[in-house]
């Protein structure tokens, strides 16, 4: 089966997108089609997931020797995953959401200390303030120029985050 697709009303100075998808797929309506278009459509987060899967956590490197072990591992690779694609999604899509809905007490705490305000973020609603700390803590610059931050710099930020914490934590345990 074919589905031949043409983007409407294409926004003025671009050309206009065209798919033609092979599936083996039944498509017997107009709506079909137009879902089997919205799965395809999908398929960008579905990459990019996998992406931060093998890249970020490396689970291609894992020399575990049971499939037992490889499903843990893949089960928890897969919340961090997701995690870092959904707070990259979060700060485009949803910029003004509450500050508590990506990050815990501490998080927040933490990055408050650890990284400054930028120029670009003083004025910037709370998450979004936070999540572009996050990305600096990865590498990004927060220049004004800049696209938003993409998940490399977002993976790297929540693992320095995370060892921030980590530390943060085995110091108050030591002072106890």
């Amino acid at each position: 089966m074919v589905i031949h697709a043409h983007e409407r009303d294409v926004p003025p100075g671009r050309s206009g997108i065209e798919w033609k998808l092979l599936t083996n797929l039944s498509v017997r309506s107009r709506a079909e089609a137009i879902e089997k278009l919205d799965w395809y459509a999908m398929r960008w987060k579905i990459e990019t997931f996998h992406k931060i899967l093998k890249s970020g956590c490396k689970a291609e490197d894992a020399k575990l020797r049971t499939a037992d072990r490889l499903a843990n591992l893949i089960s928890v690779f897969c919340i961090l995953s997701w995690r870092v694609f959904w707070l990259t999604m979060i700060s485009r899509c949803a910029p003004e959401a509450p500050l508590d809905a990506a990050f815990t007490p501490d998080e927040i705490q933490l990055l408050e200390r650890a990284v400054s305000d930028s120029p670009l973020t003083t004025q910037a609603p709370p998450l979004l303030r936070n999540l572009i700390k996050v990305a600096r803590l990865g590498g990004y610059l927060a220049r004004a120029s800049d696209p938003p931050p993409g998940n490399t710099v977002m993976w790297r930020g929540m693992q320095r985050l995370t060892d921030i914490q980590l530390g943060y934590e085995l110091a108050l345990n030591r002072s106890r």
